[in-house]
C-alpha cells in the first residue's frame, strides 16, 4: 500500500455522534500542508512533520488544520473527527508514515525498525477518528 492521497483544500474539522474534537496549536518548524501528520520537537518546541523510522519523529500530536511556512503559527487537531481529504478505508487504522514525513499510511505499512504510532481509523471513506496511541517500540 502506500501513504493517503491528501488534498489539503478538503481538509476540515468533521464531526461525529459522541466524540469530542480537540485542537492545538503551535508554531511551525518548517513548511506544514494542511492534513500532515506532525510531531513536537523537544529541542525547539515547534512542531515538525512526524515520521516512524525514529521514536522522537513518531511521536505524534496531531494532524494540521492548514497551511503554515517556518515560524507562523499552525492549528491541528489532536483527537476526535477530520474530513481528511483522501479517499479512506472504512474500519482501516492509519499510523504514522514510514516513508514520507508528515504521511498517514495504512497499519500495513509498517515493517521491520518502524516505530509503530497509531494516527486513528476511518470512520467512513473521507473521515477519519483521530485517537492516537504512540506505542514507543519498533516494529519487529
Amino acid at each position: 500500500m502506500a501513504d493517503l492521497v491528501i488534498t489539503a483544500a478538503n481538509v476540515t474539522p468533521g464531526t461525529a455522534t459522541g466524540i469530542s474534537n480537540n485542537d492545538n496549536a503551535g508554531t511551525a518548524n518548517g513548511t506544514i500542508t494542511a492534513g500532515e501528520s506532525l510531531f513536537l520537537d523537544s529541542v525547539s518546541g515547534q512542531l515538525k512533520l512526524a515520521k516512524a523510522d525514529t521514536l522522537a519523529d513518531a511521536a505524534f500530536v496531531g494532524i494540521s488544520l492548514h497551511a503554515a511556512l517556518a515560524g507562523q503559527p499552525i492549528k491541528y487537531r489532536t483527537n476526535g473527527a477530520l474530513n481528511l481529504g483522501a479517499i479512506l478505508t472504512v474500519g482501516q487504522w492509519y499510523v504514522v508514515s514510514p516513508t514520507n514525513a508528515g504521511g498517514i499510511a495504512p497499519l500495513a505499512d509498517l515493517t521491520a525498525g518502524n516505530f509503530g504510532t497509531v494516527i486513528g481509523y476511518a470512520l467512513t471513506t473521507s473521515q477519519l477518528i483521530i485517537n492516537p496511541i504512540a506505542s514507543g517500540v519498533a516494529h519487529g
